[in-house]
């Protein structure tokens, strides 16, 4: 499989698209039926699915995998298992394995990110060819749906817009670090590769995958690392010895995503009945199966790395070219930079693209968008997937395997709502 840059193929998707624009008239502006914001597994899963509707017009803005290309770390290994980081197009023939068997890349277990963004790149050029990857600046509300303002100032106007933005607008960094210089402390969401921690002294915060795997990868590369953890203890996702490797139980107590303890994983593996629960209970589901954890690979890559429980951080100050960090038992540490494993808070208002007046008119709880069962906002048109469809359809929207049910229900919304028939 030949590789190139992701400036090459930007480029190159850039002509494919072009190319079509400029078969229309000079001044006519393009109108289609569904626009979709983002280019990573959610964007490019509903899209496949949409695409196969008759008579539906779809295009996707946006780069393709951007936020696993540019987020994510050099050597970071997906924590959800291989059935559950397929991307779901409707005849089910886009999935890793197909992509290992087409392209001849051998994927382990756990899937390493290049090879997972690799498959991105692959399913999109199988179900998306004509992405356009320029990005969007403005949605706002229409007389027939929306208007949407690319960066280069095109505009475009369609009847339903699919938000699958992702998450890297939401990392979250708390208070106690505000204003710091991002020489000393960053989250990590802002590295690709951490080896330029080498020799360096660093504190990671976080008790999560992303925390623990940070941590592993930064003493691997050279850095001396401690991990400080608020909870009282880390938890590590162990495979139980008899639920997990005795077939006929583990099918009964583990759906394949393997999101969420045994019996509650089935649940969350079907969002449309999850979501009939009373919200408390629902609630209670969620905190059990998104709760910060490792991965139990990650634990002997962790052996050599002091890891301190139950402490938050009560202050942090610059020191000369370090960074004085005290902790709620009194104890200090002096460190060339703080990594924030703290994760992501969903707030959709921070999505700059959404106009002011239409984020005004969307319902929401928390920062989430109240959705109804076909993921629509209500703002009649606009539609939200992924991470920020969470407090609606519940855990299994933060991953992957979400795909599946997300763009099913969403075309079912859909073409009901336009009279189209699938294909």
């Amino acid at each position: 499989m030949v590789l190139i840059s992701k400036t090459a193929a930007a480029r190159i998707q850039k002509i494919g698209s072009f190319s079509q624009l400029k078969k229309r008239e000079v001044g006519e502006m393009q109108s289609i039926d569904c626009a979709i914001v983002g280019a990573g597994p959610y964007g490019l899963s509903a899209a496949a699915h949409l695409r196969a509707a008759n008579g539906l017009e779809v295009q996707v803005f946006g780069e393709t995998m951007a936020f696993w290309e540019r987020y994510m770390p050099t050597g970071m290994l997906l924590r959800s298992p291989w059935a559950g980081s397929h991307i779901s197009d409707p005849k089910r023939v886009l999935t890793l394995d197909a992509y290992q068997s087409v392209s001849g890349n051998h994927v382990s277990a756990p899937v390493p990110l290049d090879r997972f963004v690799q498959y991105g790149h692959w399913f999109q050029q199988q179900a998306m060819p004509d992405i356009d990857p320029r990005k969007v600046t403005r949605v706002e509300g229409d007389v027939a749906g929306f208007r949407i303002t690319l960066e280069d100032g095109e505009v475009w106007k369609s009847r339903r817009v699919i938000v699958a933005a992702g998450i890297a607008t939401f990392a979250w960094r708390p208070s106690e670090f505000a204003g710091l210089p991002a020489a000393l402390v960053s989250h990590t969401s802002d590295h690709r590769n951490l080896s330029r921690f080498a020799g360096q002294k660093v504190l990671v915060l976080g008790g999560g995958q992303s925390a623990l795997e940070s941590a592993a990868l930064l003493h691997e590369s050279g850095a001396e690392v401690e991990v400080v953890v608020r909870a009282p203890l880390v938890r590590w996702l162990w495979p139980h010895p008899w639920f997990h490797t005795f077939k006929p139980v583990a099918s009964l107590l583990y759906a394949p995503p393997d999101v969420g303890p045994a019996g509650v994983s089935q649940l969350v593996a079907r969002p449309g009945l999850y979501r009939r629960f009373p919200r408390g209970v629902q609630d209670r589901l969620s905190v059990r199966s998104i709760r910060p954890a490792g991965a139990a690979w990650l634990k002997p890559r962790l052996e050599k790395v002091p890891i301190t429980t139950g402490r938050s951080v009560v202050y942090a100050v610059p020191a000369g070219e370090r960074l004085t960090v005290k902790l709620n038992d009194g104890s200090e540490r002096r460190v060339n930079h703080v990594l924030l494993g703290t994760g992501y808070q969903v707030d959709i208002s921070r999505y700059e693209f959404l106009s002011a007046k239409l984020l005004a008119t969307i319902r929401r709880f928390g920062g989430y968008p109240v959705l109804n069962s076909g993921f629509e906002t209500s703002v009649p048109g606009l539609h939200i997937l992924g991470a920020p469809a969470a407090w609606s359809f519940g855990p299994l929207m933060r991953f992957v395997a979400g795909t599946e049910f997300a763009s099913r229900t969403l075309t079912r919304r859909i073409l009901g709502k336009a009279g189209l028939r699938r294909s």
